[in-house]
């Protein structure tokens, strides 16, 4: 269409994933448009927020004094029946408690400041079959929209672009930020309980001087009414006036998420896929700061080679990205979803009896070495002792012995 704005590369999706890929993008010189369809970058904050400062460093990212909320130093797994628990060290993991609102701007500001052009409140609506063309909304043209020219597309949109594909990995959760007396700081708590949150838990994640993000997410519930039961539950009103209540609901969010790990192929022609909408949050706990921005950079670079010549077309583009992602995150993705098969299958007893088990020995080696962006290692460790063992071999069979494994193939050396 003569006249139609013209760029090398649109991305659809102003998170963390599809701004790291502009950014990527436009430091080598190629022109990007990032569309947004939300008011804000940044809004709706969907996610926890927890990532380590070793991961934001190899995105890149100096997290800016509004960023950075906290410092984790604790994570506190409690049995359904509240009668049990055990506590991992954080701090030698360096695990921060960020606001994924103000990480999404300074990401942008590094976009824009390299050459990105971003835009809100449009989205994306079509990728036409001649060339690669986008018509975004908000604009005047065809269907209410502008097209737009480029030579390639990236869907940076979310779990919102999986829902259509496979509904079976996702599942609805709510997260709501409060003030609460009963929020300890530094202390990330687990609630598993395979009765009120099938498949998922419930969390807190605080955000420092009583403040915090509190959670629930699993398969077939209302989220709302059992989160609600949560807070009520840890003591008072929900804040709509009284002021006898022990917690103060500031902000109400309820999205899904993805727990099903990466999708089959993360291009398609000229489209290539990043972060949640490619899959790549943990299977485990759904956050996904780092692998999802490592997708979204390392999708950046290669769409910069391939904009520079280097590499003959989109297809080989877009296999060298998977390929590259893969290679880094393949094998501990694969070890999440078979360590979730585990978990999903214990009932409240058996999660009990994990709890139950788990030596202080192991809690110190998980506190002392292990990394909080590849985690599976820590819960390999967990059911690895003697009585986690035996009741997760009772639940899944041979299975275990693959999550004990390197390989998600069960090939390899088993770990030490």
């Amino acid at each position: 269409m003569a006249g139609a704005p013209s760029y090398d590369v649109v991305v659809a999706g102003g998170s963390i994933a599809g701004l790291l890929c502009a950014r990527e993008i436009a430091s080598a010189g190629h022109s990007v448009l990032v569309v947004e369809e939300d008011y804000e970058i940044g809004t709706p904050e969907h996610c926890g927020g927890l990532v380590s400062s070793a991961g934001l460093g190899q995105l890149g990212i100096v997290p800016f004094g509004d960023t950075l909320m906290h410092r984790i130093e604790k994570a506190r797994i409690t049995s359904p029946d509240g009668a049990h628990s055990v506590t991992i060290d954080a701090r030698r993991q360096g695990v921060l408690g960020i606001s994924r609102r103000e990480l999404d701007k300074q990401v942008a500001h590094q976009a824009q400041r390299a050459g990105a052009v971003i835009t809100t409140r449009t989205s994306l609506q079509e990728v036409t079959e001649t060339g690669v063309r986008v018509t975004t909304g908000g604009g005047a043209g065809r269907d209410g929209g502008s097209l737009i020219d480029c030579r390639t597309v990236v869907d940076a949109r979310g779990v919102s672009s999986l829902v259509q594909k496979n509904r079976t990995g996702v599942i609805p959760s709510a997260q709501y930020e409060v003030y609460a007396d009963w929020i300890e700081d530094g202390t990330v708590e687990v609630l598993p309980d395979r009765q009120r949150y099938p498949g998922f838990f419930a969390w807190v994640i605080p955000s420092g001087r009583g403040r915090g993000r509190v959670g629930v997410a699993g398969r077939g519930i209302n989220v709302a009414e059992a989160l609600e039961a949560f807070l009520a539950e840890r003591g008072g009103s929900s804040g709509s006036g009284s002021s006898g209540g022990r917690h103060s609901t500031i902000r109400r969010i309820f999205a899904p998420i993805w727990i099903n790990g990466p999708i089959k192929r993360f291009y398609d022609g000229n489209v290539i896929t990043v972060g949640d909408a490619a899959g790549q949050a943990k299977p485990t706990t759904a956050g996904g700061i780092f692998s999802s921005g490592m997708g979204g950079m390392l999708a950046g670079q290669i769409i910069s080679q391939y904009l520079d010549g280097a590499i003959p077309d989109m297809d080989a583009a877009g296999r060298s990205y998977q390929r590259e992602w893969r290679g880094r995150f393949g094998r501990e993705f694969g070890r999440q979803l078979l360590a979730r098969r585990i978990l999903e299958r214990a009932d409240n007893a058996s999660i009990t009896d994990m709890i139950k088990s788990v030596p202080p020995g192991a809690l110190q080696e998980i506190s002392s070495g292990h990394d909080f962006d590849f985690h599976v290692s820590a819960i390999v460790r967990l059911l690895g002792v003697s009585g986690a063992a035996r009741t997760a071999q009772g639940m899944i069979g041979s299975e275990l012995r693959r999550v004990l494994l390197h390989r998600p193939n069960g090939k390899g050396r088993q770990h030490q």
